[in-house]
């Protein structure tokens, strides 16, 4: 069952687009998606705060500009990646492909399991820093939407990793036992060329004798 490994023996058929909609890793990406826009627009449209006397806008979060340029570097990379992913799952049912599907698999496991780390960080990072806030200029519903989002964030990623690990799972041992791919298997012997024969045919035996005759004595010419 060379095709069985990550459901390749399934790839084919029309794109349907319901179905797609339905399954619960597009969901969980669609959410990832829009909380990733939430906390880099709100950073962006809102998370700087100009005071009277100077011209640079301080980060609402403790007046800490790395905590606001974190959560926009992590929303714009994960805003970026969903998209991403959102073409791969749509074109993996088409993959006939073992080894591709494995490829695109590993991917989004190890993708979501440091996003969802690297969410995690953020919620403590960008929490910590609004518990040491004190400025009334700040908007606190921005800045607590910002903390909330990047919460829910972790579950979403979470979840997504939950279900690459197990589509992972479901593919490997077929791919490690039942997949050989022609071009690298060096198990069989190799076939016989299509002109290999016992030994040549239609030889015919050289005309010179091998055994050559001896000259016999010299013989002088009679005068």
């Amino acid at each position: 069952m060379q095709g069985s490994a990550y459901g390749a023996s399934l790839a084919g058929g029309t794109f349907d687009f319901l179905s797609f909609v339905k399954q619960p890793q597009t969901i969980l990406r669609c959410l990832s998606w829009l909380f990733s826009i939430v906390v880099f627009a709100t950073i962006t449209s809102e998370g700087y705060v100009n005071k009277a006397k100077e011209q640079d806008g301080k980060c609402m979060f403790n007046e800490n500009d790395q905590a606001c340029n974190y959560g926009v570097g992590i929303g714009v990379l994960a805003f970026l990646a969903c998209v991403v992913f959102f073409i791969l799952d749509g074109y993996f049912p088409q993959i006939s492909n073992a080894k591709e599907r494995k490829y695109i698999v590993t991917a989004d496991l190890v993708f979501s399991g440091a996003w969802t780390f690297l969410w995690f960080v953020c919620f403590c990072f960008l929490a910590n820093q609004w518990s040491k806030t004190h400025s009334t200029a700040v908007m606190a519903d921005a800045a607590q939407a910002v903390v909330v989002f990047s919460f829910f964030s972790i579950v979403t990623w979470a979840l997504l990793t939950f279900f690459a690990f197990r589509r992972y799972r479901l593919g490997v041992s077929d791919f490690d036992q039942e997949y050989r791919d022609p071009t690298n298997d060096h198990a069989g012997p190799y076939p016989a060329g299509p002109h290999v024969s016992s030994g040549p045919t239609g030889y015919q035996q050289s005309p010179f004798s091998h055994n050559q005759e001896t000259p016999g004595e010299y013989q002088p010419p009679a005068y």
